[in-house]
């Protein structure tokens, strides 16, 4: 077969979405389940993490290119906002339709109820189409986010990660279950679980932030150099082996909290491409996701937001040493 694309154009930023979704947010006051429940407004986004990021990334004036798997009957949506955004689009088509995420969300509870959809089955010449579209991008950074879809083995971060990391790319990863268990080993330079992923990779409850944050610290392998966990309105901790960065935002008018840790994905990606200190990065990490608390969609509500944002999180900053670590385990 004859390939032409080869030679892409190089952007700062690939975002990966195996398993995209078209997002549906229904706003439901009180809403309650096992009742019947009145619709006071539907908002349909195209969406899925890897999607959500590179919004964000493309409206902070990033250049950005997405892949992933699309399915061909239902791929307007992305496309429309793709060309919005300058967002080079390299999505793999398959059959069927994209899954439809339904996101309910109740503002006087300020509680989102999830419902997803598994998503389409790739074929085997899917995957091999897709490890070659991955090959061809150059970027500085790769994020890889999102849910694997059925039939594709857990193992296809860790896969993907060796590759990108073979061409001398660095990965953000934000994923969980064994996708992100499988994927350690092949040591993303960046990992964001939230907290309940976080537990659920370590197999306990982490009830205390000394807890967190050595468990954050466990996974800081050679290779993974930073571990971020978000813990929705408690903040995030920013491991690295000599430092740990808390950041604790302000109270904000939550609108929806969808793609609020993605958001944060791309927030850190922006401080890695700006090199950041850890400090500026964790504020403006957490601004973004300020920022996606604050509207419905994908992408930022204005990049000028960004900044009064920052300057609200409050940051907290500690140096570690192996005897507080060794205390956190055994505490």
């Amino acid at each position: 077969m004859h390939n032409n694309t080869i030679h892409q154009p190089a952007v700062e930023v690939v975002t990966v979405t195996l398993n995209p979704a078209i997002d549906q947010t229904v706003t439901i006051p009180n809403f309650a389940a096992g009742k019947v429940n009145r619709v006071e407004q539907v908002q349909s986004n195209p969406g899925g993490k890897g999607v959500n990021v590179a919004a964000a990334l493309a409206d902070y004036g990033h250049s950005v290119a997405v892949t992933g798997f699309l399915g061909r009957e239902s791929c307007i949506p992305f496309e429309t906002m793709f060309a919005q955004k300058r967002i080079a689009d390299h999505f793999v088509r398959i059959a069927g339709q994209t899954r439809v995420g339904i996101k309910i969300t109740d503002p006087v509870a300020h509680q989102t109820t999830d419902i997803n959809f598994p998503g389409q089955a790739p074929t085997p010449a899917d995957l091999a189409t897709l490890e070659q579209r991955l090959s061809e991008l150059s970027a500085q950074w790769v994020v890889m986010a999102g849910s694997i879809p059925p039939a594709v083995t857990p193992a296809i971060y860790r896969e993907l990660i060796q590759t990108v990391k073979a061409q001398g790319r660095r990965v953000i990863l934000d994923t969980s279950d064994a996708g992100l268990q499988q994927a350690l080993a092949a040591a993303p330079q960046i990992i964001k679980p939230n907290i309940h992923e976080l537990e659920a990779l370590v197999g306990r409850p982490l009830p205390t932030r000394q807890a967190v944050i050595a468990a954050a610290r466990a996974l800081l392998t050679p290779g993974i150099e930073l571990v971020v966990v978000s813990m929705g309105s408690e903040g995030a901790c920013f491991v690295t082996a000599e430092r740990v960065v808390i950041a604790h935002p302000p109270d904000v008018a939550i609108k929806s909290t969808v793609g609020a840790g993605d958001a944060m994905v791309a927030g850190i990606v922006a401080g890695q491409l700006r090199k950041l200190p850890l400090e500026q990065c964790a504020r403006l990490a957490t601004a973004f996701a300020l920022d996606a608390l604050t509207h419905i969609g994908a992408g930022l509500s204005a990049p000028s937001a960004i900044e009064g944002l920052m300057d609200s999180v409050e940051i907290e900053v500690s140096e570690y040493s192996d005897a507080q670590v060794r205390s956190d385990f055994v505490g």
